[in-house]
């Protein structure tokens, strides 16, 4: 009977049906349609599974208050598109203007239900592959040494389903919440179950664990009926507007603040959970004490047996009773699906609560399983917008690219352009692009320089966490040096310690730009690419290893860096300096005589004028030239009392220096010569 039992079982295994697919993305949130889309446009064979029956269903529920902190601003003043990403931080990026969210709200903090709504229009407008109902339970590796990676993905659904994949995407998020165990935590309300009727808190006295935007979102719906609050978290609270980390406290919550500095009954407190113990006396009222009183004492013998911290020290902060606690201490990644042999594992300290991944977004220990969205951040943890839509859409996009250079020999798209438009390329950019804006200090701009420094070629938005893997992630070469250009804060002016409204804090002037504060432009210049070793043993506190030059753009009011003496005269002379050539523009009138008094001209004048390139003259044209300076007005000249009509001794000096061109130092011996 055995024998015959494991056979049944033998060939039940060897019989199972994949169902196989090139890409398999897991969850149908917002980096899971990110990532469809990009698959989808690209003509990619992938499937998309969503345990619920609908896109989205993390904002389904929450937050729970229903509003979101994304910021959805309808105006800029300006009608660029790109630009205006920058302000919508709720938009997924396609092609189709239909799905702006500013188009499904007008309010400045949307509604969670309209995200939903909007989720679902993006994957039904695109015709995603969407697979609903499906919620994956188990994920195992199988050896094969025709798989892209050496080893295909098997992914078990709830049906039993069995489905195979080369290349795994997880956009699953992180939506397990995070519990802490201490004595009488069973008398603790979750906020994924708490009520959010703000009548049911009415005269009563409320505890709340954590201090994130969740907790105060509690706190702010329940604020007004209230006897008082008390919040405790094991860290001081971490303003937005200070720390400049979108997913610290923002102002929209943080009414408690104010209750807790103008003393009105509410309170915040610091201390470790899991040293707090909760006692529950004949009343139902709840008493905080600390683990170590219950220790040795038996908590089923009643309060009265039990030694509370006010028994011993009289004005303990949290003596009188609670009626309620709520624990709000966000949510960490779903592990339990994945097999040990996928080798996903935990962060360390404050980012355990994500999977350990490189900063090109794979798995540390398994390679094709790459990490998307919000489940991600540990790459950018308080520093950037990586866990975050208007962040993680541009890695998103970052890692298709990445996987199309891989597994399908498509390099990281790229434009050429020639020289002397450098200036202009880098000052349109660092003025309009979203993903610099947004992914600041993590997505950075590359710009590779061809031989001779006649030509460049423009990447955008590359992860600088693997710029020593440049060549092999993008299908590039960098073989004659490279600008790096991505946006940075000051390197003190961001800490929930900091005070970020003190007097002078803008720096305006061009010469002092490398103390800017506010996010501005940086551009780092290498003679060559930094090697791993270089990467991994840079400072903390600079994301990028020693470059041989750097160039900050002073920071702007406007964020726009378009003044020509404070922002693009000095960019224009460091880019010269690095490149030891002119990348001025020149009248075809200059061209000609550094022709005859130059061994090399400017690039200008070589692409343009050389090659009978550039703007036809005109009368309008000089006029304009000679107001700016640029050309000498000799209509009104009369040089026939300077010199006979047949002397041109010193003229063409004196033409040279009217223009202001350094006079060759043998143009006296040509002049000689010429006599």
């Amino acid at each position: 009977l055995g024998l015959a039992l494991y056979a049944g079982s033998l060939c039940m295994v060897t019989g199972a049906t994949f169902l196989y697919h090139d890409y398999c993305v897991i969850g149908a949130g917002p980096a899971g349609l990110q990532a469809a889309y990009f698959l989808q446009q690209a003509g990619r064979d992938y499937i998309v599974f969503e345990r619920s029956h609908a896109p989205g269903s993390f904002f389904a529920l929450y937050p729970r208050h229903r509003k979101l902190i994304s910021i959805n601003k309808q105006y800029t003043g300006k009608s660029n598109s790109e630009f205006n990403l920058r302000h919508d931080w709720n938009s997924l990026l396609s092609h189709d203007r239909r799905l702006l969210f500013r188009r499904y709200s007008r309010d400045f903090f949307p509604n969670a239900d309209t995200m939903v709504r909007y989720l679902e229009d993006f994957a039904s407008l695109l015709k995603l592959q969407v697979q609903y109902n499906t919620a994956i339970i188990h994920v195992t590796l199988e050896k094969n040494e025709h798989a892209w990676n050496g080893h295909y993905f098997l992914l078990t659904d709830q049906d039993r389903k069995n489905y195979n994949c080369s290349s795994l995407l997880v956009a699953a998020g992180t939506w397990v919440p995070n519990v802490v165990n201490f004595p009488g935590s069973e008398y603790v309300e979750g906020y994924e179950t708490v009520s959010i009727n703000p009548d049911d808190f009415t005269g009563q006295t409320v505890l709340i664990l954590g201090r994130g935007n969740s907790a105060f979102e509690t706190a702010e719906n329940i604020l007004g009926v209230t006897n008082f609050i008390h919040m405790v978290s094991r860290s001081r609270v971490r303003l937005s507007w200070a720390t400049h980390y979108v997913g610290d406290l923002r102002a929209i919550n943080n009414g408690l603040l104010d209750t807790y500095q103008l003393k009105s009954l509410d309170g915040l407190l610091e201390g470790d959970l899991e040293d707090l113990a909760i006692v529950k006396d004949k009343k139902g009222k709840l008493h905080i004490t600390l683990r170590f009183y219950l220790e040795n004492r038996n908590t089923s013998a009643g309060i009265d047996s039990i030694t509370l911290p006010q028994d011993e020290l009289d004005n303990f902060a949290t003596r009188a009773p609670y009626d309620r606690v709520i624990r709000c201490l966000g949510w960490k990644f779903d592990f339990s699906i994945y097999n040990r042999s996928l080798r996903m594992m935990p962060g360390k300290g404050s980012i355990k609560k994500y999977p350990q991944i490189k900063p090109s977004y794979e798995s540390r220990g398994t390679r094709g399983l790459f990490v998307l969205g919000t489940a991600s951040h540990s790459v950018d943890f308080r520093k950037s917008a990586g866990g975050f839509i208007h962040g993680f859409r541009y890695t998103t996009r970052a890692v298709h690219r990445l996987l199309e250079n891989r597994h399908h020999g498509v390099p990281w798209p790229s434009t050429v352009y020639p020289i002397t438009q450098l200036t202009n390329c880098i000052i349109k950019r660092v003025n309009e692009a979203s993903g610099l804006y947004q992914m600041f200090s993590v997505l950075a701009d590359i710009i590779l320089l061809r031989e001779n420094t006649t030509a460049f070629e423009y990447l955008e938005e590359y992860p600088i966490g693997v710029l020593a893997e440049l060549e092999m992630q993008t299908g590039r070469k960098a073989r004659n040096g490279l600008f790096v250009i991505i946006m940075e804060y000051g390197r003190n002016f961001s800490g929930a310690d900091k005070d970020v409204f003190y007097y002078n804090r803008a720096v305006g002037e061009a010469q002092h730009a490398w103390q800017s504060n506010f996010l501005h432009p940086v551009i780092y210049y290498y003679k060559r690419l930094p090697t791993e070793r270089e990467m991994r043993l840079h400072h903390r506190d600079w994301p990028l290893p020693r470059p041989d030059a750097i160039h900050h753009i002073v920071e702007d009011f406007l964020t726009d860096w378009t003044a020509p003496n404070a922002h693009i005269l000095p960019l224009r002379r460091f880019l010269e300096n690095c490149l030891s050539t002119d990348l001025r523009n020149f009248f075809a009138e200059s061209c000609f005589l550094f022709a005859f008094t130059h061994q090399k001209l400017p690039p200008s004048c070589q692409q343009g004028y050389v090659r009978m390139q550039g703007l036809v003259g005109s009368q309008e044209l000089r006029h304009h030239a000679i107001q700016a300076g640029l050309l000498q007005d000799y209509t009104h000249t009369d040089f026939s009392d300077e010199r006979p009509p047949d002397s041109h001794d010193g003229s063409q000096e004196q033409l040279m220096r009217d223009h202001g061109i350094p006079v060759h130092p043998l143009q006296h011996l040509v002049n000689a010569k010429d006599e």
